[in-house]
């Protein structure tokens, strides 16, 4: 059954497309740079760039994580949403904040911005991944608390699942952890320490909650298996990748200052993280083979099962590659750390986006499915995309293996720019297949133009 409130949604989904082109587009200009090193420069410089590329992801992430919430917490509850002026206000309000800080780090310079944001009364800036001006964070913070209670009493008025429990903690988690993002000590040991509990507390910890939930109930509308079934699985998936991820923190914090028994706890239990993943491959793959119907809706099962394997790849097998401690000591920082990013952030997180927007727009413009026409084209998006994706993350391997050897483990370490030019090659080869990437989300996007002419969806 459809709820008038979930085409909430909608809004979130189209601001989340619009930002990962912009996020791509970005990408292929770092990919540039680091062949030709002038490349647009003075006007977007290269840490301006990555700097632009990175927050983009994270914003269209948290964009998509919200538009799925909004869609599956009134159905999973099976009542509307609580306030659909809220979700709407607040989505305004979270996509100019994201749009002016983007404006701000292309056209005004750091140090200006930061001061003219009142860094300098509760100092947040300047660190990676949460360069936002103090006064940007305070509003993420304002939107995800409003999010948060608005499908907090959608829940409490309707019924209440696993799915819906298991992403609402997710959710929590996400805005509770980035309240550390206002932890700035000066000692940069103390730093780096807490500055890991918001990015690993969230891509190697609550986020796997919500990309459960996201995947669990993707699976339940498409194959009609019994849930029952479904949540025994997430229990035990959930479970795991808590344990493993929670203190397999420990991963960072080898090389930064702290305490020995880190290099343990952190080999231990980051060598177990590829498990919950390994788990999901067959949890995705089990349920499609148990399907008790054939859903119309083909590519949204494609995503699925992509997420599961991709996700398994990046996060589990190429994190797995680099975590032991004396593999580390010596890859830490490289272009495999690279490699390792870019395939886990596609195949946990914008993958499973791709696929519940796959499976909830057609519904939200009143059909089942798109057109078979449609989908083809957006399996060619998938398939453009994930090729892509693995080249980009085999050519930056091949890169970090060479940079490693060449800097850090021969017995006549050259020195770090020299070494640059010697993965010119690797860069170049990465370079065009990120523009495929690009090509492929393009097509993804043209999908949702083509005629479709579908059934209309039923109750």
């Amino acid at each position: 059954m459809q709820y008038q409130s979930q085409s909430v949604a909608k809004l979130y989904f189209i601001a989340a497309i619009g930002l990962f082109l912009g996020q791509i587009l970005f990408g292929t200009i770092i990919g540039a740079q680091y062949i030709w090193g002038d490349f647009l420069f003075p006007a977007i410089p290269f840490n301006v760039a990555r700097m632009v590329h990175i927050n983009l992801l994270i914003v269209w992430l948290l964009f998509g994580f919200f538009g799925a919430a909004y869609y599956l917490i009134p159905e999973e509850s099976e009542t509307e949403l609580y306030s659909p002026m809220l979700a709407v206000v607040m989505f305004w309000v979270f996509l100019a904040a994201g749009v002016l800080t983007i404006l701000g780090y292309l056209f005004v310079p750091y140090a200006t911005l930061a001061e003219i944001t009142m860094n300098d009364m509760l100092p947040t800036m300047g660190r990676e991944f949460l360069e936002q001006p103090t006064i940007i964070k305070m509003g993420i913070v304002v939107v995800a608390l409003s999010f948060l209670f608005n499908i907090g009493m959608t829940m409490l008025k309707g019924r209440k699942t696993v799915i819906s429990m298991i992403m609402f903690i997710g959710l929590t988690g996400l805005a509770v952890f980035f309240l550390f993002s206002f932890v700035n000590p000066h000692n940069l040991i103390d730093d780096k320490f807490w500055w890991w509990w918001v990015v690993h507390l969230w891509v190697e910890g609550v986020w796997e909650l919500i990309m459960g939930a996201m995947l669990a109930f993707v699976l339940i509308k498409t194959t009609g298996v019994d849930r029952e079934i479904i949540e025994k699985w997430l229990y035990v998936i959930i479970a795991m990748s808590l344990i493993t991820g929670l203190i397999g923190m420990g991963h960072h914090y080898y090389w930064i200052g702290t305490p020995e028994y880190w290099q343990w706890w952190g080999s231990i239990f980051s060598a177990m993280e590829p498990i919950p993943f390994f788990m999901m491959v067959l949890y995705t793959f089990n349920m499609i083979n148990q399907r008790k119907r054939e859903h119309p809706n083909k590519v949204a099962m494609l995503w699925a099962q992509g997420t599961s394997v991709m996700a398994f790849l990046g996060a589990g097998v190429w994190g797995f590659i680099h975590t032991l401690a004396p593999v580390n000591y010596y890859t830490h920082g490289t272009q495999i750390t690279a490699a390792h990013g870019h395939m886990a952030f596609y195949g946990a997180y914008v993958m499973i986006v791709l696929a519940v927007i796959s499976y909830s727009m057609p519904l939200m413009r009143g059909r089942v499915a798109n057109s078979n026409k449609a989908q083809v084209i957006e399996m060619w998006a998938f398939w453009i995309m994930t090729v892509a994706m693995v080249f980009i993350t085999l050519f930056l391997t091949a890169a970090g293996v060479l940079q490693v050897w060449l800097q850090r483990y021969t017995e006549n370490p050259m020195a770090f720019m020299e070494v640059q030019d010697k993965l010119v090659l690797f860069y170049g080869m990465r370079e065009i297949a990120g523009i495929f990437f690009l090509i492929g989300l393009g097509v993804y996007i043209y999908s949702f133009f083509v005629d479709n002419d579908s059934a209309k969806a039923s109750a």
